[in-house]
């Protein structure tokens, strides 16, 4: 019943949020951007799972969190979901279930080095080359965890992966290269949904594992 509880209220704080979010004062826009994330890390927290990964899928969460704040210093923001990656990839890390398939990682290899070649076109004529390594940083690091979701054999770490990749893909597009239509809607669902699913793969990643050593 709890589970249930805080995947409702979760489901009604993100999407009035992602939905509604130019009717929240602007006072307390960056309170309604939070909730959804405290309530996976609380949903987290009370997850029956594998000790070990279970906490360092929630501290990445919680230093997800501290980026969903501080993204209003961008490097700041930035730094922190790069800790947040570094847990995950991590996390993922912990077991070799799963395959990571030939194709896939000839996707996700040129997909990384076209989205770094697009950016840097960006960002490198500006002068902006602080921003420019901190970008490539981030970008490997959100790929390493791509890449090692598969690991895990869990379809919820793997969605909640490559949810991440798309929400983050969308992030810089519209921040660095051009604008795109609903780019709020589109990069908070993907957000929310990649958390939402990484969250609930403590719980089936655990169940995978004692399938395997039974």
């Amino acid at each position: 019943m709890e589970r249930k509880i805080v995947l409702f209220l979760f489901a009604i704080f993100g999407l009035y949020y992602i939905f509604f979010f130019d009717s929240i004062a602007s006072s307390l826009q960056m309170v309604f951007k939070l909730i959804p994330m405290i309530l996976l890390i609380f949903l987290a927290i009370r997850s029956n799972g594998e000790r070990k990964y279970k906490a360092i899928i929630i501290g990445g969460l919680i230093f997800c969190t501290i980026g969903d704040y501080t993204l209003q210093w961008f490097i700041v923001g930035l730094f922190s979901f790069l800790i947040g990656h570094i847990f995950y990839i991590v996390a993922f890390q912990q077991t070799n279930e799963g395959r990571i398939p030939t194709t896939f990682k000839m996707l996700l290899v040129a997909y990384g080095g076209f989205m770094m070649v697009w950016l840097m076109s960006s960002l490198l004529p500006d002068g902006s080359y602080v921003l420019a390594v901190a970008v490539c940083a981030y970008i490997t690091a959100i790929l390493l965890m791509g890449w090692n979701s598969f690991r895990t054999a869990s379809r919820f770490a793997i969605i909640g992966a490559l949810l991440f990749i798309s929400s983050d893909s969308i992030l810089a597009i519209n921040r660095f290269i051009t604008d795109i239509p609903y780019s709020h809607i589109l990069i908070m669902a993907t957000y929310y949904g990649a958390q939402l699913f990484i969250a609930l793969s403590i719980v089936q990643y655990s169940a995978l594992r004692n399938k395997v050593i039974q």
